[in-house]
């Protein structure tokens, strides 16, 4: 069955315009299968104007009234208006596209051919040049040898002459030739055999055997040597014309020569000209700094180098003898300078007095701890800041600026009281005009009061004594004047200098009366500084903000500080992104006396460090890495090979030392810092603390990796530790503890290194025995029969065999027994039998001396 029948099924025909069977083709397949194709022919509409009553007609198929062109020829072509509009948008687009892509063809074939005529161009041009090149070679070598063929011509020539006449003179047979004897000349050589041709000329012709043929010339040729001839290379007219003389250079190796003396031209005199510069050269200096001093690329510093036998990289650093030699041969000039020259006008030399104004005084409020310097101050400022103090005690210094009634500025500084803190006082001593020395009417002069006393004297400042707490019933302001005394500190009622004010800053008794005493001596120092110039100052305090990154205390001491400036503080530099006052306002400046806080360091400077606006950011980098630099050559000390013999044994003692790592996080630096000194003044010389990081913050969880790794707890001391730092310190078993107080932290370190002392032993006595018999015992040995003579004698005690008074064993008691019983002890009058460990020289007489040795723990020293 046909696949025709099996798709017709039905018996149907297949649907078609034409009669049935008129459109039908029949298609074979292979193995007989065949099938009935329906093949259907389309004509072509062709619109064609036609008269009436035709198809074409008004009446048949003409326009509509009151139809458009439009839908008329959507109507002719059987579309509809939609259909004939987008296909006359297709076929505009497909148009305009044919004439974009032949534009485009166009384009790339004139790219194309100007790319080609280009090249054909460039490569004329270096034919051209080639053949110039040959061509001015050729000619060079053609001069050279005709110089030197026409040299040695007039050579041969001269000797040829002399030659002739001394023979003529010798052989008078040979002064005229034969009348039958012709000389060759050009005429008369043959030129119907080359060779005789070339002979005539002067030139070699290689015959077989040897021979040179007949005829006297052949006769008087002399042999040469095979390896002569085969040295004498390709025949050419250059040797016909040169005849003997040696090959000249090949037309290559003259272009080589002729390269190379021009690169050599180029690299003198036809490049560009070296410049010498003056090149600084510290005294240490990395390869890539000293290759752009001297405007060198630095591979050619590294192979100079390397030719030198330094293998070296771009980061290593040469020393100032070798970077002095490499400087010279590059045709530099040298200027050594040494790497602390660095800072030099860093801090700018005293200004002129006519530039000078009036500046507000600097106050640093000192004395002992809780004799009421926060209060004063706060009375002052009527603010109330003791309040916020953990413990009622100042944690930090802070800075603050008060106008007083009449207009006039004063600057103070509220340093800490207790004994941490001295180095944070002798900063603020440093930074002040005057102190006002704090001491309580009830409370006297105290040790805090006495090194506050030496910290103004060591920094030259004026001092005015402030009484405080006159109002309580116990306080003796007499008391403390003739305390001071025994300081040095007269007070102007003991015709003195130094004035003395009775304040109290509870019932705010004497205040006015200190602020005029502070007027008056600010008066008297005449104090001026210049604003306008770069700002220079002390750095007061500094800390790391969460969310502001380091912030900075600084206090100006002369010029203006803008924001935009970039300066130097310690060993950290940074552009100011902001200036803040004490009471949070944001400054454009601040000018001399004045306090402020700074963002925009790249880190938290030291407090007490001078600070000082700089040029540049390049200038003030320089600055910050030799100051870093410095700071880590001397945490790392010197090298073991210099050390004494006292420094290697104060090593090993150092090595028996037990240590107790510690890792302080504090509030601001100069917590941090009062903290690491403390704890590192309580060891001695068995025990000590040592602190691997005191720095600002918030505990981290770097800080809690670097603990887990040190084995050291953390101290947090006025910060806490963020939620991933505390769930790793959980996870690593890293302790972190939380302190608001600095005695709570010392006491605490101090209890837990008292644990680590070794514990004091101490013998006590306990009683004596003398020797009665001695027996030999199998399998326990020797075993002394004693007497008790005084006190108690216990098993397991020390004891010491004397014998005529000498120490002759010192052990432990092994048996004691009372007959054949084992006892605890024994007292005095009884008799016992006694064995010692490891030791049987036993002899009637001797003296038993029987101790108990005690563990007493130690403690610190205060």
């Amino acid at each position: 069955m046909s696949d025709a029948d099996d798709n017709n099924s039905s018996g149907r025909r297949p649907l078609s315009l034409k009669r049935p069977g008129g459109g039908t083709v029949q298609q074979s397949f292979a193995r007989g299968r065949s099938k009935a194709v329906v093949v259907e022919k389309k004509r072509k509409r062709v619109a064609t104007p036609a008269k009436d009553g035709g198809p074409g007609g008004k009446q048949g198929g003409g326009a509509k009234s009151g139809e458009s062109a439009l839908a008329a020829k959507a109507r002719q072509l059987g579309l509809s208006e939609e259909e004939l509009v987008a296909r006359q948008r297709a076929i505009a687009r497909a148009r305009a596209e044919a004439a974009d892509r032949e534009a485009q063809k166009k384009e790339a074939d004139a790219a194309m051919a100007q790319r080609a005529a280009n090249e054909q161009r460039q490569l004329a041009e270096q034919r051209e040049r080639a053949v110039r090149e040959e061509r001015e070679a050729e000619e060079a070598a053609r001069k050279a040898a005709e110089d030197e063929a026409r040299l040695k011509a007039e050579a041969e020539a001269a000797t040829a002459a002399k030659d002739g006449s001394r023979k003529r003179d010798e052989d008078p047979r040979r002064r005229a030739p034969a009348k039958d004897e012709k000389r060759a000349t050009p005429d008369a050589i043959p030129m119907d055999d080359p060779a005789s041709a070339l002979e005539a000329l002067g030139g070699r012709v290689k015959r077989k055997g040897g021979a040179a043929g007949p005829g006297p010339a052949a006769k008087q040729q002399p042999a040469r040597a095979k390896t002569d001839n085969r040295r004498r290379g390709k025949l050419t007219i250059q040797n016909i014309l040169e005849g003997d003389e040696e090959r000249q250079r090949s037309l290559a190796s003259v272009r080589r020569a002729r390269e190379r003396e021009k690169q050599r031209r180029q690299d003198t005199s036809g490049g560009r000209d070296k410049i010498e510069r003056e090149v600084i050269v510290p005294e240490a200096i990395t390869v890539a700094d000293l290759a752009n001093r001297m405007a060198e690329r630095s591979v050619d510093v590294i192979k100079y180098l390397m030719k030198q036998g330094q293998m070296v990289r771009v980061n290593d650093v040469l020393d100032a003898d070798t970077a002095e030699l490499v400087v010279e041969d590059f045709g530099h000039i040298v200027k050594r300078v040494s790497e602390a020259d660095v800072e030099d006008g860093f801090i700018a030399d005293d200004d002129a007095d006519e530039a000078k104004l009036p500046r507000a005084p600097v106050i640093a409020v000192m004395g002992h701890v809780d004799h009421g310097k926060t209060s004063l101050l706060d009375a002052l400022r009527a603010t109330d800041i003791a309040s916020g103090e953990a413990g009622g005690i100042t944690q930090h210094i802070g800075a603050y600026q008060v106008q007083l009634k009449g207009g006039e500025k004063i600057t103070f500084l509220d340093t800490p009281g207790h004994a941490a803190f001295s180095a944070m006082r002798s900063r603020g001593a440093m930074a002040t005009d005057i102190v006002i020395l704090v001491v309580a009417a009830d409370d006297s002069v105290k040790p805090q009061t006495i090194e506050a006393i030496h910290h103004a004297k060591a920094a030259g400042t004026p001092i005015i004594v402030a009484v405080n707490k006159c109002d309580k019933h116990e306080a003796n302001p007499q008391k403390v004047l003739t305390d001071l005394l025994q300081h040095e500190i007269v007070v102007e009622a003991m015709s003195g200098d130094v004035q003395s004010v009775n304040v109290s800053a509870k019932t705010r008794e004497g205040l006015d009366e200190l602020t005029e005493a502070i007027a008056l001596q600010a008066e008297l120092l005449d104090l001026k500084a210049n604003p306008e110039r770069s700002a220079e100052g002390i750095v007061i305090e500094s800390q790391v903000d969460k969310g502001r990154g380091p912030v900075a205390t600084l206090l100006v001491r002369r010029g203006t500080l803008k924001r935009g400036d970039i300066l130097v503080a310690g060993a950290q530099w940074g552009r100011v992104r902001a200036l803040v006052n004490e009471r949070g306002q944001q400054l454009e400046e601040a000018g001399p006396s004045v306090p402020v806080e700074i963002l925009g360091l790249d880190g938290a400077p030291d407090p007490g460090e001078v600070f000082a606006v700089v040029d540049g950011e390049s200038r003030a980098r320089e600055i910050a890495d030799y100051r870093q630099r410095k700071g880590r050559e001397a945490t790392g000390g010197s090298s073991p090979a210099s050390a004494s013999l006292e420094q290697m044994m104060a090593r090993l003692k150092q090595d028996e030392t037990q240590e107790m790592p510690l890792l302080v996080k504090s509030d601001v630096q100069g917590s941090a810092e009062a903290i690491k000194q403390s704890l590192e003044g309580i060891g001695n010389d068995e025990v000590r603390a040592r602190i691997i990081r005191a720095a600002p913050g918030g505990v981290n969880e770097s800080d809690v990796l670097l603990a887990k790794s040190s084995g050291a707890p953390v101290f947090a001391f006025n910060v806490r530790a963020n939620k991933q730092a505390r769930e790793l310190a959980e996870r690593e078993g890293v302790e972190i503890r939380y302190y608001s107080v600095i005695y709570d932290v010392i006491d605490d370190v101090r209890n837990t290194m008292e644990g680590m002392l070794a514990p004091e032993k101490r013998e006590n006595f306990i009683g004596y025995a003398e020797i009665l018999e001695v027996f030999n015992i199998t399998k326990t040995g020797k075993v002394a029969g004693c007497r008790v003579t005084e006190g108690v004698v216990r098993r397991g005690c020390g004891v010491r065999l004397l014998r005529d008074d000498t120490v002759l064993h010192e052990g432990k008691l092994k048996t004691l027994k009372r007959f054949k019983d084992e006892v605890q002890d024994v007292r005095a009058g009884t008799e016992c039998g006694m064995a010692f460990e490891r030791y049987e020289d036993l002899r009637k007489g001797d003296q038993i001396e029987c101790f108990e040795v005690i563990e007493v723990a130690r403690k610190l020293e205060a």
